[in-house]
């Protein structure tokens, strides 16, 4: 749900939300592929640079649920399914496929299948 600020009856803009004191724009106006490029590379450099893997998921997981409602705002539950299926897997898939292409080409490979594949199916539509 938006706030709305009016400065005028033609002129109508949506006011992000507050959320914790931080303002979050709209669902629909998010373009998931770079959310998903965050959750996915970002992840994986914050769990190797600090040692503490959980907190790479923790970054992965946030990134995953803002895409995510988007996703399920923009085109529905089951493009959401698929997609959200499409990120978890693609981090699960990196760890295997590191060990035959190494860390980084792994990780990049997925992130480009999964943000890829938001881009398609929800960002181009923008």
């Amino acid at each position: 749900m938006l706030d709305w600020e009016s400065t005028g009856d033609s002129d109508r803009r949506p006011r992000p939300r507050t959320v914790v004191g931080m303002a979050w724009r709209s669902a629909e106006s998010v373009s998931t592929a770079p959310v998903v490029a965050t959750g996915l590379i970002g992840g994986y450099l914050v769990a190797r640079e600090t040692g503490i893997r959980p907190l790479g998921g923790v970054l992965l997981g946030l990134a995953g649920g803002y895409a995510g409602r988007t996703w399920l705002a923009k085109k529905g539950p089951a493009v959401a399914a698929l997609l959200g299926t499409l990120y978890v897997g693609g981090f699960g898939a990196s760890h295997p496929l590191a060990k035959k292409i190494g860390a980084w080409p792994a990780v990049l490979a997925v992130t480009a299948a999964a943000s890829g594949a938001a881009w398609a199916l929800v960002d181009r539509d923008r």
